[in-house]
């Protein structure tokens, strides 16, 4: 049994289809027809069920592939492992992120760190933490800076710091010139918020149910920068820290009294799939660079 045999049986079984799997993998079909048809000779036993051109995977294929796969990913692991041994200087992290954190937080730490590992590449993206943890648990990314999910096993996650949040009112807004105030004297306002699935929603939504506050939802967004452009606009009232950037004359950030509102952001990544030594490094950088200048990196967001 050969490794392309393999990589050959799982493209097969993917597509289900010999054309176009041989199209994939640039080889000939009857090549490819030869491969698969050793392998279920080697095997005893036939991985497929043929009805002219169309295959389906029969119930032995569908358990074998199971174990194939996880066979593919160990020895690919095995292979990257031992080449980030062998050129520990280079490598490429993926790192995704809340939109939030993308206007200083991770500039600054990407400043930072490529300051000492010049050839260390990153691969960005940007989300909400729900999508994030999920692309965590798919091995789609190495790392992610985000707020905390509950009832997620597999996530390996470090606190790196915490941040208030504010009542962004209109600056002509009845309470805008108040010192603080508290969620009831909100409880009737339309709320400018965040899409469900998103980690601010889930502890907005949180907060007001603790105040025991059904509150009138009037728009769902994904970015802070929106939502702070809608309270501008006289639309609502919003529930949002005061992110670098967030400067627009025309709003105003009400510290909140009771109950304490805040969130915290932290690195996340997944303790059951391989995390590259580059990777683990950057993922020691960030959490060395909290622990030591924690307060320093999260002010300068105002």
């Amino acid at each position: 049994m050969e490794w392309n045999q393999l990589e050959y049986f799982k493209t097969v079984a993917e597509l289900q289809h010999f054309t176009q799997a041989a199209k994939k993998l640039a080889i000939s079909q009857s090549a490819l027809s030869r491969s698969i048809a050793k392998l279920e000779e080697e095997l005893g036993f036939p991985l497929f069920e043929r009805y002219g051109k169309k295959i389906l995977l029969n119930s032995h294929g569908q358990i074998f592939l199971g174990h194939v796969e996880r066979a593919l990913l160990e020895i690919s692991k095995g292979r990257q492992s031992i080449l980030d041994l062998i050129n520990p200087e280079y490598g490429s992290v993926s790192l995704a992120f809340l939109h939030s954190l993308g206007s200083n937080i991770v500039p600054n730490l990407l400043g930072k760190f490529r300051q000492k590992y010049p050839k260390i590449e990153f691969k960005l993206s940007q989300n909400g933490t729900s999508f994030l943890l999920k692309q965590l648990i798919m091995g789609e990314i190495d790392l992610c800076l985000c707020s905390p999910m509950a009832n997620q096993t597999s996530i390996e996650w470090t606190n790196l710091f915490t941040e208030e949040l504010f009542v962004c009112v209109p600056l002509n807004h009845r309470l805008a010139g108040r010192s603080q105030i508290t969620l009831h004297e909100i409880a009737t306002e339309p709320l400018i918020t965040f899409k469900k699935d998103y980690g601010l929603r889930i502890l907005t939504d949180r907060l007001f149910h603790a105040a025991a506050i059904q509150p009138l939802v009037t728009f769902e967004g994904e970015e802070i920068m929106t939502v702070a452009g809608l309270v501008d606009a006289q639309l609502g009232v919003a529930l949002i820290p005061h992110i670098a950037g967030l400067n627009n004359e025309n709003i105003v950030f009400l510290p909140v009294s009771t109950p304490k509102c805040s969130r915290t952001i932290g690195i996340a990544w997944n303790k059951d799939r391989y995390l590259s030594p580059v990777a683990k490094r950057f993922k020691d950088f960030v959490v060395a660079s909290f622990l030591q200048k924690g307060k320093e990196l999260s002010t300068e967001r105002r």
